[in-house]
């Protein structure tokens, strides 16, 4: 009993303390924050209010990170490629703020179940390496969803160019049968060409995937836009292409049999289950009998 009223007078004080800082410091209200997650996020899935909480506290937490600049840069560069519309202090801010949630959970099972704390130790640990690696992880899986689709595009502008040396005209017809990642890269492209440079809107392209493939692909644009004969460049690379696709579909097939191992054993282990399961209710049954 004296355990709950502990836990209940830690909850309470608590609650009482944010309001009253809250209030002190004019932090927004739940429906402000969850209206502004709303309006930044492309899908319009309404921001829940765990959300908007994260929110506020990983915005008071950001100022106080250090980070030097080298790191700041490069955080901010693969958050503009996974398109993640926050500052390098907010996204580390918004990992430690999670991953300190669960951190907090420690102290009720101290006082009610003490053997349990280690699983908030190790939960919170890896909830932090999660939420600090999303944005590395997502802009890794855009670029190999566009470097699997370079093979046909490579292969497509060796076609197009003995007919046309039009690249604006080239790529806004590709980027009409394109993938996800690479019909959203080619949006962006064919924009800032026809706005601006088109040498510079290539080369910023390959900024933004940050992909050795695509920019032999660049390269190979920016040679055609300065004169030179792209067909042949374009067939060597076709060439090139294919035989790492080749190389990239025999690895995906030895990645195969692995995971087929695995869930055979996991079959396997339930046969087995099953079959004692049997034999006991069985034993049991004739033991029963005798007795």
């Amino acid at each position: 009993m004296q355990n709950v009223i502990l836990l209940l007078f830690a909850l309470f004080f608590g609650a009482g303390s944010y309001f009253l800082l809250a209030q002190a410091l004019q932090v927004p209200t739940y429906r402000t924050s969850r209206a502004m997650l709303s309006v930044g996020k492309k899908q319009r899935k309404q921001a829940r209010s765990s959300d908007a909480f994260i929110l506020e506290l990983s915005a008071k937490l950001a100022p106080f990170l250090p980070m030097d600049e080298y790191k700041k840069r490069k955080l901010s560069a693969t958050l503009r490629s996974a398109e993640i519309a926050m500052t390098p202090q907010l996204y580390l801010a918004q990992a430690y703020v999670k991953a300190g949630l669960v951190f907090l959970g420690i102290i009720p099972s101290i006082l009610i179940f003490p053997l349990i704390f280690p699983v908030f130790i190790v939960l919170g640990v890896g909830i932090f390496f999660s939420e600090s690696t999303r944005a590395e992880k997502l802009v890794k899986q855009r670029r190999e969803e566009i470097e699997f689709e370079l093979p046909r595009f490579v292969a497509t502008i060796t076609q197009e160019l003995m007919a046309s040396r039009d690249i604006l005209s080239l790529l806004e017809s590709y980027q009409k049968n394109a993938g996800g990642a690479l019909k959203n890269e080619l949006a962006i492209t064919t924009a800032d060409m026809r706005t601006g440079n088109y040498e510079a809107a290539l080369m910023r392209l390959e900024g933004r995937v940050s992909s050795a493939q695509l920019s032999d692909v660049v390269r190979g644009l920016i040679g055609c836009i300065r004169g030179d004969d792209g067909v042949a460049f374009f067939r060597m690379l076709s060439h090139d292409m294919k035989q790492l696709e080749l190389q990239r579909l025999k690895r995906l097939a030895l990645e195969r049999p692995p995971k087929i191992r695995r869930y055979s054993f996991l079959l396997l282990a339930c046969m087995l289950l099953v079959y004692m399961g049997v034999m006991g209710y069985q034993i049991l049954g004739t033991m029963s009998g005798m007795f």
